[in-house]
């Protein structure tokens, strides 16, 4: 194993010895923001204003997430069902995204129903929109089916993911027709075709809308802010812009802030590390044809 490891390194040119040094600190150099945001965490009041900013804490101390959970003690929401809120709501909107996606992608390219082309186009189409177009009427549709105060204000207006479909339908379309014949000859039926075959080739699109979904809702605030006026039903992001409100707040609690920074980042970062073999299968599988 060494001889063949030696082997290997004496096969590398200079340029490529250069290049591997270059990347390494490329890989450095970026991993700054990360260790600047664990850092700041951990800074005392005294430290979070020393100017210019230090990407290192000279006396680490963990009072910023005491003032953090201490903060709402003296409210009825502590700032614990905060983040239940969050972990309910997005895991539901994760777990939703994901099945609604794969069940409109793969009748979308695998059934050519009248109209599927100008379905799959409409929803090409809604890329086009941004999300504050569609604001009255997703609280319209919210306020009239009676959600509000409820989980399902926080997933059902954002089950409709059409980037979603489109990376899955990319990837069901790279399925060979042939094995899906060959399964229903078998005596498999449509939903043992879609749940045993279709969903583990397609894994990485799976993989890549996870963690698409779970950045987007674990960091937003637009149901706690337009749907949920009962203050026991918002969520951590939407705390978090409460405690930084306002000019003296933003002072005060500026080592709260740089706690739920790290807590609102660090499920991000956890969620990707596990997902990120997928992710880059993607990335190589997408540019294959």
């Amino acid at each position: 194993m060494r001889l063949k490891r030696k082997n290997k390194l004496n096969r590398i040119d200079g340029f490529q010895k250069v290049l591997i040094v270059i990347l390494t600190l490329l890989a450095i150099f970026m991993l700054i923001p990360l260790v600047f945001i664990f850092a700041h965490s951990l800074k005392p009041f005294h430290e979070l204003f020393i100017f210019p900013p230090r990407i290192y804490v000279e006396e680490p101390t963990l009072q910023n997430f005491i003032e953090l959970f201490t903060l709402s003690s003296n409210s009825v929401v502590p700032v614990t069902r905060y983040l239940f809120n969050s972990i309910i709501a997005t895991a539901l909107t994760v777990i939703g995204v994901v099945i609604v996606s794969a069940l409109c992608a793969y009748p979308l390219s695998k059934h050519k129903f009248p109209g599927h082309n100008f379905l799959f186009a409409t929803i090409i189409l809604t890329l086009m929109f941004a999300s504050e177009t569609v604001g009255i009427p997703r609280y319209l549709v919210v306020s009239k089916l009676g959600i509000m105060n409820n989980y399902l204000g926080h997933l059902l207006p954002y089950l409709a993911a059409p980037v979603s479909v489109f990376l899955m339908k990319q990837f069901v379309d790279q399925v060979p027709n042939e094995l899906l014949e060959a399964a229903k000859m078998d005596g498999a039926r449509e939903w043992t075709v879609f749940y045993k075959i279709v969903i583990p080739m397609i894994m990485p699109a799976v993989a890549t809308v996870s963690i698409l979904t779970f950045q987007g809702a674990w960091s937003n605030i637009e149901p706690s802010r337009l749907f949920m006026q009962d203050e026991a039903m918002k969520t951590f992001p939407f705390f978090l812009q409460t405690i930084l409100g306002g000019a003296a707040n933003a002072v005060a609690r500026q080592g709260a802030a740089a706690a739920a920074t790290l807590v609102l980042f660090l499920p991000n970062l956890l969620f990707f590390l596990f997902y990120q073999r997928k992710v880059i299968a993607t990335m190589a599988h997408s540019g294959i044809k």
